[in-house]
């Protein structure tokens, strides 16, 4: 393929996202009535889910699981009927440090040999504009408890390169891992454990 063709190929995928007279505009807007009734899928290239802990007291660790799949179901007129699924491969955690990594994957925390994946089921939403309590059951460790989501709509309409349907969110919670059964160095290691998520859907 000629050379300057490869190079011009870049500017057409970004072309749908330049309004008329050239100035940028994103895809995705904070616009309820941008979002198509129906079912979506975890667009797992682009879903991320951050924890953080105390260390010692002195400072904090992080680590994100990727890869997460799962739908969501939603119509824009009964925002309070929507549901969501989500299953997280707690086997892709990337932290900073590949031996945090390893140990954070044995028994001492995630055991993710034995359960390499958790997974939330919504039972509830509570819609107010474009933020929403989701109340739903997480399973982890093989324990399933309640937990409460304050979650975002930040943005939806049509992908430019895939072209489709998008709907993006942010959620956060917090949760006790000895809730769980994760239990190992808590107090020294902070039992509290800060859930933030970004996550687009798409079908």
């Amino acid at each position: 393929m000629n050379k300057a063709i490869l190079l011009a190929l870049p500017l057409l995928a970004a072309a749908p996202i330049l309004a008329q007279g050239g100035a940028p505009q994103l895809p995705g807007q904070a616009d309820p009535s941008r979002v198509a009734a129906g079912t979506y899928a975890v667009d797992n290239h682009h879903a991320q889910i951050q924890w953080t802990v105390s260390h010692f007291g002195f400072n904090d660790y992080f680590g994100i699981f990727g890869q997460p799949t799962g739908s969501l179901t939603i119509d824009p007129a009964k925002p309070n009927d929507a549901k969501v699924s989500i299953t997280i491969p707690v086997n892709e955690l990337a932290t900073s440090r590949g031996d945090l990594t390893k140990h954070m994957m044995t028994a001492d925390f995630l055991d993710a040999a034995k359960y390499p994946t958790a997974k939330f089921e919504s039972t509830k939403v509570e819609a107010n504009g474009t933020k929403a309590k989701i109340t739903g059951n997480l399973t982890l460790l093989g324990v399933t408890k309640p937990v409460v989501l304050d979650a975002q709509f930040t943005g939806a309409g049509p992908n430019p390169m895939s072209r489709k349907a998008t709907i993006g969110f942010h959620g956060s919670t917090t949760l006790k891992r000895s809730d769980w059964g994760m239990t190992k160095y808590v107090p020294l290691i902070s039992d509290d454990v800060k859930i933030n998520i970004s996550i687009a859907f798409e079908k």
